[in-house]
């Protein structure tokens, strides 16, 4: 069972709940400095609720998804009122509900004018543009389903998602997408071999030699094959993509612009680096979005994917480094836990013993840095005491060059991506 008290990537319907419950509930007073609201004091004190009801969210964050909701709660203004089936759309009423009370009040938080900028958050201006307050919301339409889809986890059960590779990048992903609340009916993968379909099937996954047929039933394609297929196998599909699809590769080197040059016009592309913990549930995932790709297509990626691990968005200049940080480092820890272990070894311990300790020490010195978001110098000081047995260690690893051999690991990794990127692209214009 999962420790409440961990930090958890991403949202889930209950978190939403009691983030809005909390920003509905506190003195607003308290928040005034001088004439105008100063949001970022209101999100620091959300923000030590939300921690002590074991939710460890940034400022950051917190505003974020406020940002997220306003959006929502705007689109719904404006959207026509055909309606869809209650059934469908069960967990953006209860945020709503909530919603609607701090938006159609004189709430500081949006100021009781709506075509005041919300400066704490960084709100477009899209305000300015409603009628007078209060307003009667509509009812969610079928127009703006989509939108509510991408941002409530309990949605992804409507979308369809195919793995056009059968590796273990895609495996870890799938695994991921299943702990969530897509179910495995609504995923496919193709392969043209059956070395690796299995594991998919006893996952309850379909499972096919047909690209064409998982993209021709899917909504989100996952491309995850050696960078050198990719072309081939874009050509392939090319012609059975829409606009309905949101096409991500997660082969290392190949850019963005390589996959739009060979992808229909006015795809929407994703590229996302992945790393091997995925098949724990324990990755470091980065995404950057084409120049196609919508805010909410991120945000829907996002709920996808939460459950396999940390997942972020950014620059495409990052995606290189990701790889060389967190896709190939996790053969760099792996050398050192190794190395530990049989540093235990050459003093005595069995060697089992040994590589079970390193593990373990391996893993909780990484859950401790990530969930307390210190800085892993300081953590080391809290480790060491003077003249104990943790500084003299330290001493005999600084005078190896373990700190500058590991930065040029890193660098030499990142570099070679960024040479498969450069023969991607070469390969992609011939």
């Amino acid at each position: 069972m999962d420790d409440p008290g961990l930090k958890k990537q991403n949202w889930d319907v209950r978190e939403t709940e009691l983030f809005l419950e909390t920003l509905a509930e506190l003195d607003m007073t308290k928040c005034l400095d001088g004439r105008k609201v100063r949001n970022n004091k209101l999100f620091k004190v959300a923000q030590r609720r939300m921690t002590a009801a074991g939710y460890h969210r940034s400022v950051d964050q917190l505003k974020f998804r406020w940002k997220l909701l306003k959006s929502a709660y705007y689109k719904c203004k404006r959207a026509p009122t055909a309606p869809v089936p209650p059934s469908r759309i069960q967990g953006w009423w209860r945020y709503e509900k909530t919603m609607v009370a701090i938006m159609e009040s004189r709430h500081p938080l949006v100021g009781g004018d709506p075509g005041r900028r919300d400066e704490g958050t960084g709100d477009s201006e899209e305000d300015a543009s409603l009628p007078p307050w209060p307003r009667p919301c509509p009812g969610t339409t079928a127009q703006n389903l989509g939108l509510i889809i991408k941002m409530d986890p309990e949605m992804d059960s409507q979308l369809k998602i195919g793995f056009i590779g059968a590796g273990n990048m895609a495996y870890g992903i799938a695994k991921g997408i299943l702990s969530g609340t897509v179910p495995p009916g609504n995923i496919q993968v193709s392969a043209p071999s059956v070395r690796n379909l299995g594991r998919f099937q006893e996952l309850g996954i379909s499972v096919t030699h047909s690209n064409v047929e998982v993209v021709s039933g899917s909504d989100v394609v996952f491309v995850a094959v050696k960078p050198h297929l990719v072309s081939p196998v874009l050509s392939e599909i090319s012609p059975h993509v829409t606009d309905r699809h949101i096409i991500v590769s997660v082969a290392a080197g190949v850019t963005l612009a390589t996959l739009e040059e060979l992808l229909p016009e006015n795809s929407v592309a994703v590229r996302l680096m992945p790393n091997l913990p995925c098949m724990v549930q324990e990755g470091a995932l980065l995404f950057a979005r084409g120049s196609r790709a919508k805010e909410e297509d991120g945000v829907l990626l996002r709920s996808l994917l939460h459950h396999c691990g940390l997942v972020e968005e950014g620059p495409e200049a990052w995606i290189d480094i990701h790889t060389g940080l967190s896709g190939s480092g996790v053969a760099f820890v792996y050398l050192f836990a190794e190395a530990l272990a049989e540093g235990a070894v050459k003093m005595g311990m069995p060697s089992a013993l040994a590589h079970s300790i390193a593990s373990q020490t391996v893993l909780g010195a990484g859950r401790l840095l990530r969930d307390t978001g210190k800085h892993p110098a300081q953590l080391r000081s809290e480790v060491c005491t003077p003249g104990g047995t943790t500084i003299y260690g330290l001493h005999t690893l600084e005078q190896g060059g373990l700190r500058a051999t590991t930065m040029s690991a890193v660098e030499s990794a990142t570099e070679r991506a960024r040479e498969l990127g450069r023969k991607s692209a070469a390969g992609s214009r011939k």
